[in-house]
């Protein structure tokens, strides 16, 4: 079980529950419109929630899919994750969802920096990576926050809701991590 805390946030495995909260977030359009989803339906929120919950109990474990909860809330604002991509070189993915309410905060940056903390110090990874729209600057903006630094832009690179897409690839190294 992993439960990390930062400064205003608290990292956490989802609980059954939280596919609720989850479908607040990710059934809306502005949430969805960067993603590789559509808005998703309540059974798509709750099918999720039970994926991650699955993955938590692997062995040996590679994704690690947690709630972003702020301690007075009682429910989650979004989620981030960090999927160990090649356990044999030492990389991972990571990834991140927040409600609109709460976009332009920091909150994206906190979790982001927290679950990639816990990749470098805990898991001992080498590497972690991202990958975003282009269009989307303010997740990439989030990604250099993190201190990550853009390596390439891939040019119609996956096929997203039917069209194809572009994206940035951001990565930042152990021995960069402060």
């Amino acid at each position: 079980m992993v439960l990390l805390r930062t400064q205003r946030l608290i990292l956490r495995e989802f609980e059954e529950a939280d596919w609720t909260a989850l479908h607040a977030v990710e059934s809306l359009p502005e949430v969805a419109r960067y993603q590789w989803f559509a808005p998703r339906t309540a059974d798509e929120s709750r099918a999720y929630v039970l994926g991650a919950l699955r993955g938590a109990r692997e062995q040996p474990r590679v994704t690690y899919d947690l709630a972003i909860v702020p301690p007075a809330a009682d429910r989650p604002i979004g989620r981030v994750g960090l999927g160990v991509t090649d356990a044999a070189i030492g990389e991972g993915m990571l990834w991140y969802t927040l409600h609109p309410s709460v976009w332009g905060m920091g909150f994206a940056t906190e979790a982001g920096r927290g679950l990639a903390d816990f990749g470098f110090r805990e898991l001992r990874l080498h590497r972690i990576w991202a990958d975003c729209d282009p269009a989307n600057v303010a997740s990439w903006r989030v990604l250099e926050k993190i201190g990550m630094r853009r390596e390439g832009h891939l040019r119609e690179n996956a096929r997203i809701k039917g069209a194809w897409a572009d994206s940035l690839i951001y990565a930042i190294l152990d021995r960069e991590w402060v």
